[in-house]
């Protein structure tokens, strides 16, 4: 069984954005970190699972912004700690955070630090 999806497949294979090989590149390395880490299209782009709930989405638009979004899913868990040793996260609200990527370069450096905060995520 792969936690691979069809309709992110699709959707990967007809986006036009200047960071497609990045976003391409990290999603694989976040799917293949985490054999319970799946995936789906939430709010137009690619979007990671743990144990069937939404947990960090790729922000695609405006067109040249690439963005993963760290939320609690749609009940949320109000406010809560979080370790984020590489200081990567910015804060947007008590339970939703993002990681922003300048360009391609900023993918492959943070890229590590990035899935290892995903699988933490996941875990809260």
């Amino acid at each position: 069984m792969t936690n691979r999806s069809v309709e992110v497949e699709r959707y990967l294979a007809t986006l036009d954005h200047p960071m497609k090989s990045g976003v391409m590149r990290l999603r694989s390395a976040i799917l293949d970190s985490n054999a319970g880490i799946s995936e789906c299209v939430k709010w137009n782009a690619p979007s990671f699972r743990y144990d069937g709930t939404d947990r960090v989405t790729f922000r695609l638009h405006p067109r040249g912004q690439c963005q993963l979004v760290f939320h609690c899913g749609a009940r949320g868990r109000g406010e809560f700690r979080f370790d984020d040793p590489g200081g990567l996260l910015v804060w947007r609200g008590p339970d939703r955070a993002v990681v922003s990527f300048a360009d391609q370069a900023a993918i492959a450096a943070q890229q590590d630090a990035v899935v290892a905060l995903v699988n933490a995520w996941v875990r809260t």
